[in-house]
């Protein structure tokens, strides 16, 4: 805007929507790098049902600003992007973020099922959702987290392979939080 502009309330309306576009796309692409942990700007548009070029630019942007990094590349020129993971040793705050952010995001992700549930395919009407409480050691709790791992490690690949999903695969969200439940008041749990 020049000197001699003058600013309408139209004006202002159009930038307040356009602001509030960008925060829309950006969300929309926080939530789906949540969801299936990398994604191309093409794959983002075809999920997200915006342009490829649009999701390039706010893919770009998010990165700028710390939000995403790029992911491995597996050939080709595809440029996949996935949420930032920082490095704990040099950026704690940031690291503890990320976690805020992740489960933000996971606990969205869980609303909107719930919300929307019957939209879905009548084979994908259902949820496999359970907690349970174990009394373990750290070693156990360690092991616990590390057998879940290698339940899951024959299907990480097809994050970043497409082609590897088998057909009607969708992504799925897979949570798993293994803290030990402290009494209310304790200060140290060690039994000494």
């Amino acid at each position: 805007m020049t000197e001699g502009d003058v600013n309408t309330p139209h004006d202002r309306a159009a930038g307040a929507g356009e602001e509030l576009r960008v925060h829309e796309v950006r969300t929309a692409l926080l939530d789906l790098l949540g969801e299936v942990g990398a994604v191309t700007a093409t794959e983002a548009a075809s999920r997200l049902g915006y342009s490829s070029g649009l999701c390039s630019f706010h893919l770009r942007q998010l990165a700028r600003h710390g939000h995403i990094e790029e992911a491995p590349r597996h050939g080709g020129r595809a440029r996949p992007w996935r949420l930032r993971r920082p490095d704990p040793a040099v950026e704690p705050t940031a690291r503890a973020e990320f976690g805020d952010l992740a489960r933000g995001l996971e606990d969205e992700s869980w609303q909107r099922w719930l919300a929307r549930r019957d939209e879905a395919p009548s084979e994908w009407r259902h949820d496999e959702a359970f907690s349970a409480i174990a009394y373990l050691t750290p070693e156990e709790m360690s092991r616990v987290a590390d057998a879940v791992r290698q339940a899951l490690a024959p299907y990480r690949d097809r994050e970043e392979r497409p082609l590897a999903r088998p057909s009607g695969a969708l992504p799925v969200a897979l949570i798993a939080r293994l803290f030990p439940l402290l009494p209310h008041g304790a200060k140290d749990t060690g039994r000494g």
